[in-house]
């Protein structure tokens, strides 16, 4: 009866289930390091596959393979892993000479995007254009040019310019422009202009700072000179609270 019941039991020794447990702990270790190893190749995957569109934006002639490998410390094979799916989610193109450059499919993630950061700077607008009595301005960079995302008009004035959204123009002429300008430069002082747009239109803008993967000013035009020491703060005050609200 003895070995029966001992035959038939699960082993209960001490020496069993010191046997056990390791096995099954190593088998939960393996499963557990897999898990992590891929989760971090992923992550590691993503963040260079990010990389190389800055690279490629920042790039306006586009870039070769090689040249993505050399700046993002890669070789040129994990380089055209990222370039594979990059392409076919139309974030990148290769030209006639094959070098990369950003694709169509990022104007339509911009175009969702515009929206949101016109509804996240409105308030602000709204308050700088009340206080200075002219036309605000939020101003982004575009293709290389700045373009007017968003634009209100004070209400109580008899006479204020009228700036049309999706207005564009160089970046080096105008307040708006030269303020990204600046902000590039990591100069936050407000930038004033005086008909360098158009004749008899005045200027103040600040950049928008502080918000990854946006270049932007905000601004105020206007028909009159306008006081950079009493409008200079507002706008200022505009651009942080902008910053603040999309970031």
């Amino acid at each position: 009866m003895d070995a029966t019941a001992r035959a038939g039991e699960p082993p209960t020794s001490p020496g069993a289930v010191a046997n056990e447990a390791p096995g099954q702990a190593d088998g939960v270790g393996r499963q557990g390091d897999d898990v992590t190893g891929r989760a971090g190749e992923t992550s590691q995957t993503l963040d260079r596959g990010l990389r190389l569109l800055h690279l490629v934006a920042d790039a306006p002639g586009g870039l070769t393979v090689t040249e993505a490998a050399n700046r993002l410390g890669i070789g040129r094979a994990a380089v055209y892993r990222l370039v594979g799916p990059l392409t076919g989610h139309g974030m990148l193109r290769r030209d006639g000479d094959g070098r990369l450059r950003l694709g169509a499919g990022l104007l339509h993630l911009a175009r969702r995007a515009q929206p949101l950061l016109a509804e996240g700077a409105l308030p602000a607008l709204r308050r700088l254009a009340e206080q200075a009595g002219a036309t605000a301005h939020l101003t982004v960079v575009e293709g290389g040019e700045g373009v007017a995302l968003a634009v209100v008009e004070p209400s109580w004035t008899s006479f204020h310019v009228a700036y049309r959204t999706g207005a564009r123009h160089p970046l080096d002429r105008g307040a708006a422009g030269r303020a990204i300008l600046a902000g590039r430069a990591g100069e936050a002082a407000p930038v004033s202009s005086s008909g360098e747009l158009q004749a008899g239109a005045y200027g103040v803008a600040a950049p928008v700072l502080g918000v990854p993967g946006l270049e932007g000013s905000v601004g105020v035009v206007a028909l009159a000179p306008l006081d950079v020491d009493t409008i200079g703060p507002q706008v200022l005050a505009a651009a942080t609270a902008i910053a603040a609200a999309l970031s």
